[in-house]
């Protein structure tokens, strides 16, 4: 499930808790529509930490270090 998923999850949870007046005998809409946004919520940050991950370089070799030679007198 993709960004855009999770987004529709949340926006039809939303939609389904808030906004629906619809009374029915053993479906419960707003709990549908609370389970809906919790999991389209749950889905966004599993995206996003796999995203994370996978932008993530390796850190940039270091240039050699080089000593100068010092002579003392």
């Amino acid at each position: 499930m993709g960004l855009g998923g999770c987004i529709g999850m949340i926006a039809v949870g939303a939609i389904l808790t808030f906004a629906v007046d619809v009374k029915t005998d053993g479906l419960h809409l707003h709990l549908i529509g609370l389970i809906l946004m919790a999991v389209g919520f749950i889905g966004m940050a599993a995206y996003v930490s796999v995203l994370k991950r996978r932008r993530t370089r390796a850190p940039a070799p270091a240039a050699p270090v080089v000593e100068e030679q010092r002579y003392y007198e």
